[in-house]
């Protein structure tokens, strides 16, 4: 196993924790990126405000300068359920913005080293809101451009040895998907209808599938958008 250094954004909670205690684990190094800082957190806990372009930038430059990145994965994300009636503008850009300017931010920021080195991952956190979701419209716009990112990202790189994946979670068990669906909520029943497995998943699974896109074994694997979803992204049987 090849040790590799990851920066990971949206780091202290749910999946982006999750996953970056299974990188190191594994025997990886992880910088993660987040709002608040976390004396708990196994790897490198940096505090930034993604959603302040001038802070994040300047955040990346000072990483950048010091730790040669191998891969990236674009986890942080905010949500704002909002029927399509009560949308204001406002609301809308604070999605949109939270959602992609980090992710091209970073990713511009690590590319040149995974360039120079001939090897590189990216992995870019989406939703399966993308296919439609109740109370969804800013989120799952957001969430359906990072894939499109990765499309056109993976195209662009595909002959440099940096790959470009996008795992789509269904609904999981994390504080953000809490925060918006309580339990014996109306919004926690409409998700878990939808679910052929009849049950909500764990960030520790949807971290196994992200830490597979960052391997070396998925080397042939670029431009692509993977379910975890408990069956949900292809719907109940009727039968």
């Amino acid at each position: 196993m090849t040790s590799r250094t990851f920066l990971v954004t949206g780091a202290s909670k749910g999946i982006g924790r999750a996953l970056s205690e299974r990188l190191i684990r594994n025997g990886h190094r992880v910088v993660g990126l987040a709002r608040n800082p976390d004396a708990s957190f196994p790897g490198e806990l940096v505090s930034v405000d993604l959603s302040d372009r001038e802070e994040t930038a300047a955040t990346l430059e000072k990483l950048t300068r010091a730790i040669r990145f191998d891969g990236l994965v674009n986890n942080v994300g905010l949500v704002m359920p909002q029927r399509i009636g009560e949308v204001r503008i406002e609301d809308l850009d604070a999605v949109l913005t939270a959602n992609l300017h980090p992710a091209v931010q970073a990713m511009q920021a690590v590319l040149p080293n995974m360039l120079d080195s001939k090897w590189g991952r990216v992995v870019n956190i989406s939703s399966l809101t993308v296919l439609g979701a109740f109370e969804r419209t800013s989120y799952a716009a957001a969430k359906a451009a990072l894939i499109s990112f990765s499309r056109s990202w993976a195209l662009e790189l595909a002959t440099t040895g940096v790959t470009v994946n996008t795992v789509a979670p269904g609904p999981i068990e994390t504080e953000l998907f809490r925060k918006n669906s309580p339990p014996g909520s109306a919004g926690e029943r409409r998700f878990l209808s939808a679910v052929p497995m009849n049950r909500f998943g764990k960030p520790e699974e949807i971290a196994a599938a992200i830490e597979f896109l960052l391997s070396e074994v998925s080397a042939f694997i670029t431009g692509q958008t993977l379910f975890v979803d408990g069956g949900a992204s292809i719907g109940k049987s009727s039968i």
